[in-house]
């Protein structure tokens, strides 16, 4: 069974740090395609973050291009985000996704065919 499951959300103030942790397991995704979307409240899940596989190229959403950093450690099967002068407005739920079909640094929803669960990130003013 396939599973994503993150770490590392929780409450911090404005202009403080996170880094979530995404760890894979039931398959392996260390050649494909893998990345961080988030939901907020009352909005559509968007893109922030995608990796290639081999970790060599990455590609960010203009909201957070500067502030998060993506990477990846392959032979422990996990995916992070550093996000870093968090903002109010970056408060969501974060998700990570992996790709089946795809390897590098690339975009869209419909790139990605398995979804952990999500974890909470509340930024406060």
């Amino acid at each position: 069974q396939v599973q994503l499951v993150e770490s590392g959300g929780g409450l911090v103030q404005a202009g403080g740090t996170l880094r979530l942790s995404c760890k894979a397991s039931g398959r392996s995704f260390t050649r494909n395609t893998m990345g961080w979307f988030r939901q907020a409240p009352g909005k559509e899940r968007e893109f922030v973050a995608c990796i290639a596989g081999s970790g060599g190229t990455d590609n960010y959403a203009d909201s957070v291009k500067g502030r998060f950093t993506i990477s990846r450690d392959n032979p422990i099967s996990t995916l992070y985000l550093q996000a870093s002068s968090l903002k109010p407005e970056d408060t969501a739920v974060y998700f990570c996704a992996a790709s089946t079909k795809y390897y590098g640094a690339v975009n869209g929803r419909d790139v990605f065919d398995y979804w952990g669960k999500g974890t909470q990130v509340t930024v406060s003013s």
